[in-house]
């Protein structure tokens, strides 16, 4: 690791690093680490994880390090296995995959996901078109599809909503992936109303709650900071809609996995510098960017920035739930 050099004499180094309160975790990553942890205590033989249980390298790692078993699809478990579906959801195509291979599953898709993956449902058995508003290769876009393929259009950008082509104009309906921007989505669902104006939506907004409370936080804290690190990963949704958020802000972002993928020459004139966290960034990775800005960088005041407060919450999976229950007592 190349370390950056101490601020050189009559050079002002950092004097603050401002850490966004609101940040990391959200319930549904939470709860998905919670499912492979208990999973791993419960379950009988190998746990295998489909994909990444969250958008993390360090989280993955820490799990494969207690036993967790990451594979890409359902053909690379072994019959009759533990498997765990991860947080961002999965296609009906995969369930009848591993039932095929009379797999144990235990589904850790975040409760929002799901929730939109019903919308979808129900909305296609209406007989109506459905707008996907997301990104192509985004593994809960491509859960999301898998529920409608014939009834879903995906769209993810204002010329994508421009050009898309429905059977039924009178008969549209949109839905987001949880973890866009509220700001894009809003551009394109605009597009789409003017273009149906019978544009039916979900009762409730599809982006997640947390991504919103992050974004909104980033928001918040860019009049004070001049550049913004953001720690998460780079096939992480919702770690680059929060550096997308700083940028159009007109502050400068950078993302980061660890403290030493900061390099020197983005701290050149840097007066104050921002840190916020994904909702799949762990608080282990903020606190080693904070030891770093100390330590290395010379930064002489820590501050917390505070905005909202959450106390949200998912339960375990039931399959989940029934396994940890305790066996009843033999009558004596």
């Amino acid at each position: 690791m190349v370390n950056p050099p101490s601020p050189s004499p009559g050079r002002p180094g950092i004097e603050k690093l401002l850490v966004a309160g609101l940040r990391g975790f959200c319930a549904g990553v939470v709860r998905a680490i919670d499912v492979v942890e208990r999973a791993l205590d419960v379950c009988e033989g190998p746990v295998y994880v489909r994909k990444e249980i969250i958008h993390n390298r360090y989280v993955v790692d820490e799990l494969r390090s207690k036993g967790a078993r990451f594979v890409e699809e359902v053909d690379d478990v072994p019959d009759g296995a533990w498997l765990i579906y991860s947080a961002h959801g999965i296609a009906p195509s995969v369930r009848q995959s591993a039932r095929r291979k009379k797999l144990r599953t235990i589904d850790a898709t975040c409760p929002l996901v799901t929730k939109v993956h019903l919308e979808a449902i129900h909305y296609a058995q209406q007989g109506y078109t459905i707008i996907l508003i997301g990104h192509e290769d985004h593994d809960e876009t491509i859960g999301t599809l898998g529920e409608a393929p014939d009834s879903i259009r995906l769209v993810g950008t204002t010329e994508e909503a421009e050009a898309v082509q429905v059977p039924d104009p009178e008969r549209v309906a949109y839905l987001t992936q949880t973890t866009l921007s509220l700001d894009d989505t809003r551009e394109i669902v605009a597009v789409l109303r003017r273009r149906f104006p019978k544009l039916a939506r979900p009762a409730k907004d599809d982006i997640c709650y947390a991504t919103q409370n992050r974004q909104d936080a980033v928001k918040a804290m860019t009049p004070l900071v001049d550049l913004l690190l953001v720690l998460g990963a780079p096939n992480s949704s919702n770690s680059l809609r929060l550096c997308e958020v700083a940028r159009d802000q007109g502050v400068a972002s950078h993302l980061i996995e660890r403290a030493e993928d900061i390099r020197p020459e983005w701290l050149e004139g840097v007066r104050v510098l921002g840190l916020t966290a994904s909702a799949s960034a762990p608080e282990i990775l903020v606190q080693e960017v904070v030891r770093y800005a100390r330590e290395k960088l010379g930064v002489r005041e820590v501050e917390e920035f505070e905005t909202v407060k959450e106390n949200v919450s998912f339960s375990l999976p039931q399959e989940l739930k029934a396994l940890l229950k305790p066996a009843p007592r033999e009558a004596v």
